[in-house]
């Protein structure tokens, strides 16, 4: 039978689909192979070129300097679309893994360090980064440090190079430490809300803005002991490595107002005059003199360099042996799981735990950057140190910028406790705040009434007074609590809770004063730890791993198509609305926005005890920063 005219168009669309769809999906495949390989190359391939012979480090060091890096690509790109700002951060590991690894690189010849983008750092590690450029100078390659202005973190660190260059148009900002708080009392009256604070320590000073207009004479006592040690110690530090005269800083600013008119308002030429810099340059003229002392590059435009993330990117860390685990315990604790840049009970309990159970971890070291918070997260993280020496292995806690209350809570128990003199620590003591809002309703006309089964039914109701009753109940909690604290310091330290008290009642103390009070074992750095770490665990050669909770799978997506990328897309899209808030936020309150955000922060953190599900919570924390 003959095919019909139709059966014969039919058959020749369905080859030419079936043509089309095959060479579609051929094309697919090939492109999907070509991206395939590009990654392969870009992740496996070619690899980093070898640097050429005088070489500069450019030590570019750009947002705030932390222990740990918190947050992820995910959430980056959430505060961005949501208005918010991220901020970049570098991680101090990084910053002396570049400085140990390039002050032994032949074709590293010196470094210029530039700090006009870092936005910050607390002492203990700002002095770490000024010991590794002691180290790399040592090694008989000069830093250059470069500032249109610096403020006494950025100082710090300029300080410690071979040479310090200001621009003509710059300062040099060194203002002393300590600052004002906010005290929220007669406020609180007219809104209502009356605070109970419940606390053991008479320097545990926490609470007092929420129930006083200004700080206790304990309060202040404390604070100007602890900022005037500090400020010693960085003048100091300051006056050394730049070869002053001892109280040449203090003279400075004492007689600044007659110093600023003797050189008619030039604050450049005073600080040259100070010799707090070497010279006044421009950048380009920074440049000019680093292309006479070095070489060319490629380009003949600059001089033959290297940036701090290319060049951290070229160091790389053993994989294989015996090694000493690092857990960073850096933010505040709080009860259950957190993400990087903060300490959870459970979370950082886990870690320890990981640790414990590598067969490969010898030893480990907990670095500590936290004022604390919650007592039981960090009765739950010390636990885990301990089981971690009973099963064998060597805990050694480094203190940075702050291991105070929970903070040093969780340093108890260690085979060694060694702090930076400039470490914030102690603050041995417990609070309990309680904010109620019965005057509130009563303003409203609201009103409240029931019939629970028993006087506890209702007693944390934040609508109702403080039932005295239960106040008694939270301060022998509060009570039991500093015990436990005072107790177990004193098992860790070999004293006993009665020499321990003396030196708690809450009071922070620096790492040197609280040497002196037997509340560290020793005064070094990180590296120290490191080493006293592996020498306790009879290592003669070994690596350094930081155990952290795993990348997920987003993240890790996101970096590998370059997540600057998608965080400046989200970002731009954000722009217009997160300035239409902030601007929304400072006419509401009427108040610079600085100064609007430090009140509506301070209000909020005792919103979030309100809002807390728990009666109350035994709070370690010091309330403490390192200036």
């Amino acid at each position: 039978m003959s095919r019909s005219p139709f059966s014969y168009i039919r058959s020749g669309f369905g080859f030419l689909w079936r043509a089309l769809d095959t060479g579609r999906r051929a094309i697919l495949n090939l492109l999907f192979l070509l991206v395939l390989i590009v990654l392969a190359y870009a992740i496996f391939g070619g690899g980093a070129k070898p640097l050429q012979s005088k070489t500069t480090l450019v030590l570019n060091l750009k947002g705030q300097l932390v222990e740990q890096s918190s947050g992820n690509a995910r959430d980056a790109l959430l505060t961005s679309v949501r208005g918010g700002e991220n901020h970049k951060m570098m991680q101090l590991r990084d910053v002396l893994s570049v400085l140990e690894t390039a002050a032994k690189d032949p074709e590293i010849t010196g470094a210029v360090l530039l700090t006009d983008e870092m936005e910050g750092g607390g002492q203990a590690m700002l002095r770490e980064v000024a010991a590794g450029l002691e180290r790399f100078k040592a090694s008989g390659k000069p830093v250059v440090a470069w500032g249109s202005s610096y403020d006494q973190r950025q100082y710090l660190l300029a300080a410690h190079a071979s040479e310090v260059y200001l621009h003509p148009m710059g300062m040099v900002m060194l203002e002393g430490f300590g600052r004002y708080r906010n005290y929220y009392r007669d406020a609180l009256d007219k809104l209502g809300v009356t605070v109970n604070l419940l606390r053991v320590g008479t320097y545990k000073s926490f609470g007092e803005p929420y129930i006083a207009n200004g700080p206790s004479p304990a309060a202040t006592e404390a604070e100007a002991y602890l900022n005037n040690a500090l400020w010693a110690s960085y003048t100091g530090d300051i006056e050394k490595a730049r070869k002053l005269p001892e109280g040449q800083v203090m003279k400075t600013i004492n007689d600044l107002p007659a110093q600023v008119a003797a050189v008619n308002g030039d604050l450049a030429k005073l600080t040259l005059s100070a010799k707090l810099v070497d010279g006044l340059k421009t950048k380009d003229e920074v440049r000019e003199m680093m292309i006479k002392r070095g070489a060319l590059d490629t380009e003949g435009k600059s001089f033959r360099q290297i940036s701090f993330d290319d060049y951290l990117a070229r160091v790389h860390t053993r994989l294989t042996g015996d090694a000493v685990g690092v857990i960073v315990a850096q933010g505040e604790i709080s009860d259950g799981s957190t993400g990087p840049g903060a300490i959870g009970g459970d979370s950082t309990s886990k870690l320890i735990r990981a640790a414990r159970e590598d067969n490969h971890i010898k030893a480990v070291v907990l670095r500590v950057d936290s004022p604390g918070g919650s007592a039981f997260a960090s009765e739950l993280i010390r636990r885990e140190l301990e089981l971690t020496r009973a099963a064998g292995k060597p805990v050694v806690v480094s203190m940075g910028n702050v291991a105070a209350s929970g903070g040093y809570w969780i340093s108890m128990s260690s085979d060694e406790v060694i702090a930076d003199p400039n470490t914030i620590t102690g603050s041995i003591g417990v609070f309990a705040i309680l904010p109620t809002a019965d005057k509130v309703i009563d303003k409203l006309g609201i009103h409240t009434a029931g019939q629970p089964t028993t006087w506890l039914g209702d007693a944390s109701n934040p609508l109702r007074p403080l039932d005295p009753r239960f106040g008694q109940v939270i301060q022998g909690s509060i009570n039991h609590v500093y015990a436990e604290f005072t107790g177990r310091a004193a098992k860790a330290r070999k004293t006993t809770p009665e020499k321990i008290d003396a030196v708690a009642q809450g009071r922070v103390w620096t790492g040197a004063q609280a040497k002196e009070r037997g509340l560290v074992d020793t005064l070094g750095s990180y590296g120290d730890a490191l080493k006293s770490a592996a020498k306790r665990a009879k290592l003669a050669d070994y690596r350094v791993v930081y155990i952290e909770r795993e990348t997920s799978k987003f993240d890790r997506l996101v970096e590998m198509v370059g997540g600057s990328a998608a965080h400046a897309v989200a970002q731009s899209v954000a722009q217009t609305l997160g300035a239409q808030l902030k601007l929304g936020v400072t006419a509401s309150t009427g108040l610079p926005p600085n100064a609007a955000a430090g009140i509506v922060n301070d209000l909020g953190w005792l919103s979030e005890v309100t809002a807390a599900r728990k009666p109350f919570t035994a709070i370690t924390h010091c309330l403490c920063e390192s200036p």
